[in-house]
């Protein structure tokens, strides 16, 4: 073989390895900073079972504590925790934090959402308008309360068996009782602008919840093209009940959220 017939060869051999790497693209480093976001009635300290699995697995964990006072201000106190993270994070929500999320999550150094037995509501929807079609035990029994400042809260007597059934029942009882009166605005308030339309997302469905319908947990899973998964038989407080399941998923969504495959 003569030497212009090997040069050429080499030179063949050099482009098919150049597109061949080309056309696998590297993964993009996995996201190391997490924003936890609680829902309506409890504090962020529901998260604590999570944040030490998370922290145990080397990311670095911001709890937002809303005040719960209008949808306006708890976006704005996410906002502020989101703009304290050195790069790129997951966004994570349960139960109403998926409105609060939804509306907080377009800022740039969002990398992906993570909506744990959470609403996920479109532009113009609200958490009232979208259950109404999807009643569950506790809008049948009515019991959440409210004050006449127009604060609501769950009927401390039945917030073992609505929201916390697979929790330890003096844990529940004392979450009971530890309640953050929430603005009733928050729940008729609409979404202007869901982030999950131009975000990545994961979802879990908590298969027992008794406070949001897990069809509809489905239907805004399957509406936002989320990776969800399932919890077999946990309520509500899956985020404490349930923390490695949970954890799993937030951590799923840190390692793929940049890498192009999940929208």
């Amino acid at each position: 073989m003569n030497i212009s017939i090997k040069t050429r060869l080499a030179s063949t051999a050099a482009a098919v390895l150049v597109l061949g790497t080309a056309a696998v693209p590297a993964s993009a480093a996995p996201v190391k900073n997490i924003v936890l976001v609680h829902g309506a009635w409890v504090d962020g300290s529901g998260w604590k079972p999570v944040y030490e699995i998370l922290i145990k697995d080397g990311y670095h964990v911001s709890l937002v504590q809303e005040p719960l006072t209008s949808l306006n201000d708890d976006v704005t106190a996410t906002k502020r925790v989101i703009a304290l993270q050195q790069g790129p994070c997951i966004l994570v929500s349960h139960s109403y934090g998926g409105t609060v999320i939804t509306e907080a999550g377009t800022a740039p150094n969002v990398a992906g959402l993570v909506y744990i037995a959470s609403h996920e509501p479109d532009a113009g929807e609200t958490e009232s308008g979208n259950g109404k079609p999807y009643p569950t035990p506790l809008s049948k029994a009515q019991a959440i309360e409210k004050t006449p400042d127009g604060f609501t809260y769950l009927d401390p007597t039945r917030f073992y068996e609505l929201f916390a059934a697979d929790l330890p029942r003096e844990q529940a009882e004392f979450e009971a009782h530890s309640q953050i009166p929430t603005a009733a605005s928050v729940f008729t308030t609409p979404v202007t602008n869901p982030a999950w339309k131009v975000k990545p997302s994961w979802a879990l469905v908590a298969d027992a919840d008794e406070v949001i319908s897990p069809d509809l947990e489905r239907m805004y899973a399957a509406r936002a093209h989320s990776h969800v998964v399932e919890v077999k038989g946990a309520s509500h407080s899956v985020y404490e009940s349930r923390p490695k399941d949970v954890a799993a998923l937030i951590e799923q969504a840190a390692q793929h959220a940049q890498d192009g495959s999940t929208k």
